[in-house]
């Protein structure tokens, strides 16, 4: 199956998926794989490998899974596991009440969807996203416990904060990698201008839709307003005296600022044993095993070393459900991405030409939505622009710029079951698939159109 027939089997397959998970109760890991398999055998994908006359090898069904199972955990795992024991031991030193007291005196007690939102944004300019709202949950979770606001309203902050800069402010790979195929990669002070600018409507939309779901949905999250003040007093009683700023941040900053200063080397071009052993000490995985040590560490200092086991136990525990389902949403998307579908929606891009700054925004939501990844949609998004630019008009570094930001805001619209982020928001806030549709898919299609919305405004005066 290909071209029109396979674009409506996907949607077919997907409305399935959410009939499986939402209403008949089947577990997300058993309804992703099973529509996956489906998906993959409608879209013609062989079922094993074949050595093709040119030397090439077309993988079979199995190897399609095994490949998107795989590739998930390599990319993410490691830092969902440690980024949940980071946090888990924030919760039981009192670091996460610490941070979310700090966070309070800062912004003030009214402002806290406010505060989760800006900390995302900024945090996720130099960390993916996913990796960001592993790290910021706890905070996301002491500050519902320290204001009683709404626990869906500081989940879709937190989410809302880290995408939009993941998909705009380089030194985040998508972006940078957008840019560069655009032909702008020497302009890159110019795309975290326009990408900080570009988040301004989006941030505001998030704003208040954050506000608007919280009093529509509930998680499990969530604490009684009048209990507030009494869980809270019982939460510091509970601990004793609570770390120090200084102990309760290097678990959390030091490894951002590690992997913001690794993305620095890398944009400046650096060569060296220094510039590698800080590129290498700025890969996810090892800054955040750098802040698991850091973390232990205060676990140790506050007198509870015995708890280390039992902390790592229940974490791994925790960690594991969120993990399979993660690999099978990345099984998903690798059945689409070999499938034929990218390649007719590419090979039919000249048709959408005359739609201006909104097909590159079009074709990324299209093929974000089909396969899961932001990254990947801005890329091949990216790819199919570059040729066309100066038919599309953009002939001018600004409005080349312009064009990445569109690409960024496609591929935030919209987050659902084929993508690792609404697992991850999801299964940490407490969310129900379903309720994760409503707050997260929802939310993602609010940022996109509010973000193409300020692009568009942007391209009719900026030449």
């Amino acid at each position: 199956m290909t071209g029109l027939p396979l674009i409506f089997a996907f949607w077919v397959a997907i409305v399935i998926m959410i009939v499986m998970i939402s209403k008949l109760r089947i577990h997300p890991f058993i309804s992703i794989m099973l529509v996956a398999l489906v998906l993959g055998l409608a879209a013609g994908i062989p079922l094993i490998d074949h050595k093709l006359a040119d030397g090439t090898v077309q993988y079979g069904l199995a190897t399609v899974i095994g490949q998107g199972f795989s590739g998930t955990f390599t990319s993410i795992g490691i830092v969902i596991i440690l980024g949940a024991m980071i946090g888990t031991i924030l919760e039981k030193t009192g670091g996460a009440l610490k941070l979310a007291d700090m966070m309070i005196r800062l912004v003030g007690k009214d402002n806290p969807v406010i505060a989760v939102q800006l900390m995302g944004w900024v945090v996720s300019i130099p960390v993916f996203c996913d990796s960001g709202f592993v790290i910021l949950d706890p905070i996301r979770k002491a500050l519902v416990r320290r204001t009683a606001v709404s626990a869906v309203s500081m989940t879709f902050a937190l989410s809302s904060g880290l995408f939009i800069s993941h998909v705009f402010i380089p030194p985040t790979p998508g972006p940078i990698a957008a840019a560069s195929t655009l032909g702008i990669g020497d302009y890159l002070l110019q795309v975290i201008g326009l990408g900080l600018l570009c988040s301004i409507f989006p941030l505001i939309a998030g704003y208040f839709f954050a506000r608007w779901i919280g009093t529509r949905v509930k998680s499990k999250d969530e604490v009684d307003p009048e209990e507030v003040t009494k869980i809270y007093n019982d939460l510091i009683a509970s601990y004793g005296k609570l770390p120090s700023a200084f102990s309760t941040l290097a678990p959390i900053m030091i490894p951002i600022s590690l992997m913001a200063l690794s993305s620095v080397i890398v944009m400046l071009g650096l060569t060296g044993f220094v510039p590698e052993l800080l590129r290498f000490l700025g890969t996810p995985i090892i800054a955040l095993a750098v802040g698991m040590a850091l973390a232990t560490l205060q676990l140790f200092s506050v007198g509870r070393s015995e708890e280390f086991y039992s902390v790592c136990n229940s974490s791994l525990t925790a960690v594991g459900p969120i993990l399979f389902i993660t690999a099978a949403g990345g099984v998903l998307g690798k059945v689409i991405a070999v499938s034929d579908m990218v390649r007719y929606i590419t090979a039919h891009a000249d048709i959408f030409g005359s739609m201006g700054i909104f097909f590159p925004f079009l074709l990324s939501a299209v093929l974000k939505t089909a396969q899961g990844s932001s990254t990947v949609a801005m890329i091949t998004t990216a790819g199919i622009i570059a040729p066309l630019l100066t038919v599309l008009g953009f002939d001018t570094p600004i409005q080349a710029t312009l064009a990445c930001m569109a690409i960024g805001a496609g591929a935030m619209t919209v987050s659902h079951a084929n993508d690792s982020y609404f697992w991850v928001v999801s299964e940490f806030s407490g969310l129900t698939p379903d309720q994760g549709y409503r707050v997260q898919t929802m939310g993602t299609l609010v940022l996109g159109i509010a973000a193409i919305v300020e692009i568009a405004l942007l391209s009719m005066v900026l030449r």
